[in-house]
Formats: C-alpha cells, sequence, structure tokens
C-alpha cells in the first residue's frame, strides 16, 4: 500500500510560528508600548473604584491608620500576586507560546476520559468564569469613569448610567469591524494614562509623604488583626486592584512575557503605587468618605480633560475583556468543549483580532443589564471579583501540576510555592464570598452555566462518536464490498469529512450503500485539533494513499487556529493527490435525541445538545469550504 506524506502547508491563515516569535520577542520599547495597550487595561483601571470601594466597607472607621493598612495591603497584594505569582512563575508556564487557564490546563496533561478529569473540571469552570468577569469589567470600568463627572458638578448625577449605557452599546457594537485601527492608539493611550495617575499620585504624595510608612507590612497586618471581621471584608475590596491579573497570563502568546514583565516592573507597577498612595495622602490631608479618592485628585480644570481620558482607559480595559473572551471561545471550540460558532477574521496582519458574534451580543445584552440594574461602580463592586478570585485559586491549583510533572520540582519545593501563593488566593477567595449576596452569585452563575454547557457539549459529542464507531468498518472489509459488488466509479472528486483515521467512517458506508457508486477520487478527510495553539507547517498535513482510489488526509490545527480545508487540498493537489477544483464536500449533520428510559437530567442534557448541535456553525463557517460545494447528510441518532 504506497504511502505519501505531505508535510510543505503554510497556515492557512497566515499566522503560523507568531505565537512563538512573539513569545521570545525581546523587550523593547515599542513591545513595551503594545503590552500597555493590550494587558494592563483593567489593571490600569483599578485606581478609578478600588480604595473607594475600601472606604466604602470601612465607613467611619476609615481612619488614618486604617488607611495606611489599606495602602499596605494593596501594594503587598501587587507584589504578591501580579510580580511574583503572576509575572515569574505563571508565565513561565507556557504552552508553545501561548497562556490562559484553557492552556494551562492542557499543560497538566490530564484528560476527561481516565485520571485527572478533576484538572480538566478545574481548568473549564475557571474559563467558564473569565465569562462571567467579562460581563462585568466593562459595566464598573465605564461607570466609574463616567462618575469622575460628579466631582465637577451634581448636573450629570442622573445620567452617568445612561451615560454609561450609551458608551458600552458603542464599544459592542464596533466589535464587528475588529480593532486593528483602534489597536494602534491603545498604547500611547494607556502610556498617557500611567503617566498621568502616577503625576497625580506623586502630588498627593509629596503634600503627606507619611503614606509611604505602608510599605511596612506591619499596617496591613494590623488592619486585618484588629478590626476583625470588617477588616476580613477589606480584602474583598483590596482584591479590585488584583483583577487584571489573568490578563497578563492569557496575552502571554500576543506579546510575550518579556515585554509584559518590562512594562510592569518599569512602568506600570510604579505608576499604580504612586497613584494608590497618592489617593490616602490626599484623603489624610481631607477627608471625605462620599468622594472617589481618584478624582480629588485632580485639580478642579483637569477634572473633564481627566474623565475624558478615564473613559479611553476603560474602553480600552474592556475591550481587552472581550476580545479575550472571543479567544477563550475559540479555544474551547477547537479543543471539543463548545459547539461551533461563527468566527470571523478582523485583521490580516493580527491573528488575535477575531470577532464571535454570538458572543458579542450575548455579553452586551448581559453587560448592559448589569449596568442598569446596579446604576453604580460602588454597588457593583460587591458582585465584581468573585469570579475573577475563584479563577486565581484554580490556576495555582493547577499550576502545582505543571510544577511537579512539567517543571520536574520536587514535592516539597512545589508545595512550599503553592502553599504560600493559595494562602493569599484563598484569602481573597473567602472574602469575595460575602459579596455572593450583593451580587457576587451573578457571574458565578453565570460561570456555572456555561460550565454546564461546555460539559454537556463535551458529553454529546463523545456519545455521537461512539455511536459512529459502531457503524465504521475495517478498511479490508469495505474494499472488499466495493470489489464484490462492483461498484461504479462516476468522474469527480469527493471530500468526505470525519473523526475517523484508522477505520471507515459510516458516511462513506451508507453513501455507497444508498449511491451504489463512489467518485473516482474519494477523499477521507480528518480535521485533527491538537493541544498546542498552533501547529507548524511541516506538520500541518499527512495524506496516505489507500485502494481503489481512496485517499487518507488528515489535517492538524492548533487550537487557536482558524482551519482552511480548501487551502490544504491545494497543498495535496501539489503533492501528488488528484483533487479537482470542484470537489464536493460531504458530511453529517445529526439529530440527536434522547432513549427511552432514561433519568431525567440525562434526557435534558440530551436536548440542550440537541439544541446546540442543531444551531451550532456549519463546516462552511468553520472550515472556510464554498457553500455550493457543502453537501449536508442528515442522520437522527440516540444517545
Amino acid at each position: 500500500m504506497p504511502t505519501s506524506m505531505i508535510s510543505a502547508l503554510d497556515s492557512p491563515s497566515g499566522f503560523s510560528g507568531q505565537a512563538q516569535d512573539r513569545f521570545h520577542q525581546p523587550a523593547t520599547i515599542p513591545a513595551a508600548l503594545l503590552a500597555l495597550g493590550i494587558v494592563f487595561g483593567d489593571l490600569g483601571t483599578s485606581p478609578l473604584y478600588t480604595l473607594q470601594t475600601i472606604i466604602h466597607l470601612m465607613g467611619d472607621q476609615f481612619t488614618v491608620e486604617v488607611a495606611l493598612g489599606s495602602l499596605s495591603l494593596v501594594f503587598w497584594s501587587l507584589i504578591v500576586t501580579i510580580s511574583i505569582k503572576y509575572c515569574l512563575l505563571v508565565m513561565r508556564a507556557d504552552n508553545h507560546g501561548e497562556g490562559g487557564i484553557l492552556a494551562l490546563m492542557m499543560m497538566t496533561g490530564a484528560r476527561w476520559e481516565g485520571r485527572g478529569r478533576w484538572l480538566v473540571m478545574m481548568g473549564l469552570f475557571g474559563a467558564a468564569l473569565i465569562y462571567g468577569d467579562g460581563i462585568i469589567t466593562p459595566a464598573i470600568s465605564v461607570l466609574s469613569a463616567v462618575e469622575g463627572l460628579n466631582v465637577a458638578t451634581d448636573a450629570f448625577k442622573p445620567y452617568t448610567m445612561p451615560i454609561a449605557v450609551v458608551i458600552l452599546v458603542c464599544l459592542f457594537a464596533i466589535q464587528s469591524r475588529g480593532t486593528g485601527a483602534v489597536g494602534k492608539a491603545f498604547g500611547p493611550v494607556m502610556c498617557v494614562w500611567f503617566a498621568t495617575i502616577a503625576i497625580l499620585g506623586v502630588a498627593g504624595i509629596v503634600h503627606h509623604p507619611e503614606v509611604l510608612a505602608a510599605i511596612n507590612p506591619i499596617h496591613g497586618a494590623r488592619l486585618l488583626m484588629t478590626h476583625g471581621f470588617l477588616g476580613f471584608a477589606v480584602l474583598g475590596g483590596v482584591f479590585l486592584a488584583l483583577t487584571g491579573g489573568e490578563a497578563l497570563y492569557a496575552d502571554m502568546g500576543h506579546i510575550g512575557r518579556n515585554p509584559i514583565r518590562a512594562a510592569w516592573y518599569g512602568f506600570v507597577l510604579p505608576a499604580l503605587v504612586l497613584s494608590y498612595a497618592g489617593q490616602i495622602g490626599n484623603f489624610i490631608g481631607a477627608p471625605d468618605l462620599e468622594a472617589n479618592p481618584f478624582f480629588k485628585l485632580a485639580p478642579d480644570w483637569s477634572i473633564y480633560p481627566l474623565v475624558g481620558l478615564a473613559t479611553l482607559a476603560t474602553i480600552i480595559a474592556s475591550q481587552a475583556i472581550i476580545t479575550g473572551s472571543f479567544s477563550m471561545t475559540r479555544q474551547a471550540m477547537q479543543l471539543g468543549w463548545f459547539p461551533g460558532v461563527r468566527i470571523s477574521q478582523t485583521s490580516a496582519e493580527e491573528y488575535g483580532q477575531i470577532y464571535v458574534p454570538s458572543v458579542n451580543w450575548t455579553m452586551m445584552a448581559l453587560t448592559l443589564a448589569i449596568t442598569i440594574g446596579f446604576g453604580s461602580s460602588d454597588r457593583l463592586a460587591g458582585a465584581y471579583g468573585t469570579a475573577v478570585s475563584t479563577t486565581m485559586v484554580l490556576t495555582t491549583a493547577l499550576l502545582y501540576q505543571v510544577m511537579r510533572h512539567r517543571w520536574h520540582w520536587s514535592r516539597h519545593r512545589a508545595a512550599a510555592v503553592t502553599g504560600i501563593l493559595l494562602a493569599v488566593d484563598l484569602a481573597f477567595f473567602s472574602a469575595n464570598l460575602l459579596k455572593i449576596w450583593e451580587g457576587g452569585w451573578i457571574p458565578l452563575t453565570f460561570g456555572a452555566l456555561v460550565f454546564f454547557v461546555m460539559t454537556a457539549w463535551h458529553h454529546g459529542v463523545e456519545a455521537v462518536h461512539r455511536q459512529n464507531a459502531r457503524g465504521s468498518q475495517q478498511q479490508g472489509t469495505f474494499f472488499k464490498g466495493l470489489h464484490e459488488d462492483n461498484t461504479v466509479r462516476v468522474p469527480g472528486t469527493a471530500v468526505f469529512l470525519t473523526r475517523f483515521g484508522k477505520t471507515m467512517p459510516p458516511i462513506i458506508i451508507n453513501y455507497v450503500e444508498r449511491v451504489r457508486s463512489l467518485p473516482e477520487t474519494a477523499i477521507i478527510l480528518t480535521v485533527s485539533f491538537e493541544n498546542v495553539p498552533r501547529v507548524r507547517s511541516p506538520e500541518r498535513v499527512r495524506v496516505e494513499e489507500l485502494e481503489y482510489g481512496l485517499w487518507h488526509m488528515t489535517v492538524h490545527f492548533g487550537f487557536v487556529e482558524i482551519p482552511d480545508i480548501p487551502a490544504a487540498l491545494a497543498v495535496a493537489r501539489k503533492d501528488g493527490v488528484p483533487v479537482l477544483d470542484a470537489a464536493s464536500y460531504y458530511i453529517e449533520r445529526y439529530d440527536p435525541v434522547s432513549r427511552k428510559h432514561q433519568n431525567p437530567l440525562s434526557r435534558w442534557r440530551v436536548a440542550l445538545f440537541s439544541f446546540m448541535s442543531r444551531n451550532s456553525a456549519h463546516a462552511i463557517d468553520r472550515f472556510k469550504i464554498p457553500p455550493n460545494l457543502l453537501i449536508e447528510i442528515g442522520r437522527r441518532i440516540q444517545l
């Protein structure tokens, strides 16, 4: 049986190797500026509402000593969680240059079927919670920026929420146009933003340099020990300064760890510390429990320009979480944990710039509902943080597995480092649980629903594959049938899309039985999504020539790549496979139904899978197949 290996297929989208190139990108000024615009939007806008939330939590008990303790907690939280955990440790755990909790989950080597299922569940639930965070971040960020108008005048107070709603609608509405042109301005805008908050912070520190004493962690420890339950609750407010930590890891594939680290240590961290310290210094000089401490730092003449700059910064922060949700959807879909959805590539240069309409409009509806329902950033702060704090705990747990099995750390070393990080994460997680009745249940519930959808889809897909396996045949049996039945061969090329590689899939068996013929060239095509972000060009396509004019082709894609089947066939033709330009594509579309006598939960899960299967994206959308060449074959299947 002759075999030929085809190995020269450029990435269909033209992005092969881009993640690795960027991952090893040196920490130049342009690269660091790019990191400012993409990665640090959420962390960078936290000064707008973090200390304001803490002040509202403490109320009349927010004394000078409490203010210093709060600043100390914020400072050391940034050092331990962002500077050490994420920048030094978590970002070291790259999956071929890609980051994010799904990539981390794949690095553990765990599989749903077999040992380590609990690791997969942690990774999936952490990814699902990012969607919950994604519907709150735009709301609280934009609201907090627009509320700065209330510092200058009360005239805008009744219109704060409607203005925020209009901004959010515009933000989601422009997603389909892509972020290429706007993205070029993100870096400079965030550079101006961080420089501005640093300068304002310095002004507050100069007038009250005693705030620098907060660098002593004793002030933070004293706050926690002397204020009992209220001091513990303050951790929920402190955590708001860290909510962009996951973005550092998730965006690593687009930027590279070196530029992110350089931007953080050299610019972002100093600017944030100066801003928080300046706010506390200004509060010590003129205590005001009602005003936003961030905008109180600014002179009266600068309020309106500062609100405009803050609004731009919050839009950038919101943009980052929205596009991050798009990327997360694509990863989950390619790994088989999410139904197929339509994805549009919005840039020919930047691979990460994609648009997912269904995710975009769902997020917009939920974000607007939250914005209107809560109405202000201080009320919304109660719902913010629960999802992210949970994801951070799960990230640390998965990181332990990577330390042990990928980095080959000793059990004692891995346990010691993980124990310290987990103690901090669990403290913030526990404090954020106090917010559940204030709205924290919203992102947790939404994340749980997404998790259930992901597991229901995976369960259904696996059940369908098991059913198809029972209807498959060994190659020898199939070829013997072709010969004995004198199956008619007709001119043309037929491409049968299937998951099967070693045996003959039911789709081609049923085709021959019903049509009583087979095209002269028949290609059994398997699309394989690997557990790496991108597949190298030499390893993209493999073709095996079978008998009777049949070929088996396997096309490999990474879990962040957009597959292009016609491009793969074009290269196969150059390497000797007799593929016609007008090849017909055959794919089965299933109508899953529940078996009788199943328990209600199983029947409900099958019903959900059936609904998602009927409404998932067609092969035309997923694989760039010309619509006039695709033939779908419907089949009812009992699960």
